[in-house]
């Protein structure tokens, strides 16, 4: 019979090595803490890059090609129940030709008796329109302060992108929908636009 005291484990066995177990670990939560952190960022490149959820492409300039083909584009408004905002699209539809670069105005008016600073969110309708649906200029992309009782215009320039004629889904679209919705900013950046 074989005694306890008699075996004898190597010495690795005796004394496991701890680092091999927690650096791999440590490794495996910072990576995971930093998607988690940054996982709003990543989203939104991802949904930028792809249109997924109809999100709008952001672009700097015209198309540079119109085509005879038209589409029509609504527009539609929302506004959250925390902004005391009345946001309407000065025209609810438009016929444009694919390509071609347009200017649509939305009202805002503000209906409280103190400044507000709101910001908008967008997307387009169907989803597979938000990879051809071009924003040149928005003003989603930036704060929006009205003072009290106070009523502007807030331009969107775009186009629809060339290509949904040749896309397999795309060029089955004959309309596609703008959607904003504002909220109200509680903590505004000091640098938000004055609608006028």
């Amino acid at each position: 019979m074989v005694k306890k005291t008699d075996l004898k484990l190597p010495q690795e066995a005796e004394t496991p090595n701890h680092k091999r177990v927690v650096v791999p670990l440590l490794l495996v939560l910072t990576f995971m803490g930093g998607v988690v952190v940054y996982s709003p960022e990543l989203y939104n490149m991802f949904c930028a890059a792809t249109g997924y959820g109809g999100t709008t492409q952001r672009v700097e300039q015209d198309s540079g090609v119109v085509l005879d083909e038209q589409i029509t584009v609504r527009f539609d408004a929302t506004v959250s129940k925390a902004l005391n905002w009345e946001f309407k699209p000065v025209q609810r539809s438009v016929k444009v030709r694919i390509g071609e670069t347009v200017v649509a105005k939305y009202t805002a008016k503000n209906l409280d008796e103190k400044a507000i600073v709101g910001s908008a969110t967008y997307n387009v309708t169907p989803e597979i329109a938000g990879s051809f649906f071009n924003k040149i200029q928005c003003f989603c992309f930036i704060e929006q302060r009205l003072e009290a009782g106070e009523q502007g215009e807030m331009p969107v320039s775009f186009y629809v992108d060339p290509e949904i004629v040749t896309d397999k889904s795309g060029r089955r679209l004959k309309e596609i929908t703008l959607s904003y919705v504002f909220y109200a900013k509680k903590q505004p950046m000091k640098a938000a636009h004055i609608v006028r």
